[in-house]
């Protein structure tokens, strides 16, 4: 069976300071001594793995070493700088609260626009909306402008229409971070819902109880590598073994 996401080398540099900041004495006398330009900021660095149709991965690692960075790829909202990454399916990324909400709409216009950046027809729209919007829970603010939600109407409105949509690969980060524990628990039971569904699911998380719940197998990033893959139960007792020792946690 081909896999749902095969990834090989991505690689993403991001150039950081103003252009034009280093002369070009300074550059060339770099380059004769072979440092690298500290201007270059690797976000990810020969990454590569497969999920099998249908799987949970989780994604677990600090701040900075390349999550967000790593989706954001996978989702074609950014090109890699080196390697490839190829997906089989249509894919639902939900990777910051509100993304795509525009403000001064209501959050009935909201779910229009949002469904279809995507990818959802009108009619599809349409068919789904009531469902869309009990699961958020935002009945009565449905005609009110979101610029006066709260972050976690935001999230329920945003989470609700990615989870309704028919795609055979979903991406969250951090989505069930926000909201209170009866949202949080909904969320899960969609989630569970979509494996059971055969959905390919994709879940950054600092939770490491819920990428344990959800995830039978887990990817560990740091600095932007691939410290491990495999198996969550082997995976997170290894990540927090090196975490907590540093004075860390995971938040």
């Amino acid at each position: 069976m081909l896999p749902a996401i095969r990834a090989e080398g991505l690689s993403k540099r991001y150039r950081v300071g103003t252009p034009g900041s280093a002369t070009l004495r300074e550059a060339f006398s770099r380059w004769r001594r072979g440092e690298p330009d500290p201007r270059e900021l690797w976000a990810l660095r020969d990454v590569s793995f497969s999920i099998a149709p249908g799987e949970t991965l989780g994604i677990i690692g600090g701040n900075g070493s390349g999550k967000s960075t790593l989706l954001k790829i996978l989702s074609r909202i950014t090109e890699p700088t080196a390697g490839c990454a190829v997906l089989r399916g249509r894919i639902a990324s939900l990777l910051e609260v509100g993304a795509g909400f525009h403000p001064e709409l209501t959050g009935r216009q909201n779910v229009h626009l949002n469904g279809a950046i995507l990818g959802m027809t009108r009619a599809e729209v349409a068919r789904k909306f009531d469902a869309i919007v009990a699961f958020s829970g935002v009945e009565g603010f449905i005609d009110t402008p979101v610029k006066r939600y709260s972050s976690g109407m935001h999230l329920r409105l945003a989470f609700s229409v990615a989870a309704h949509l028919e795609s055979e690969i979903l991406a969250v980060d951090e989505a069930l971070a926000v909201g209170d524990a009866a949202f949080h628990r909904r969320c899960l039971d969609k989630m569970d819902e979509l494996r059971s569904a055969g959905r390919t699911i994709l879940y950054v998380s600092h939770d490491l109880e819920t990428v344990s719940r959800l995830c039978a197998r887990t990817l560990w990033l740091e600095r932007g590598g691939v410290r491990d893959i495999g198996p969550t139960a082997e995976i997170v007792p290894a990540y927090l073994a090196v975490l907590l020792p540093l004075g860390g946690a995971p938040t």
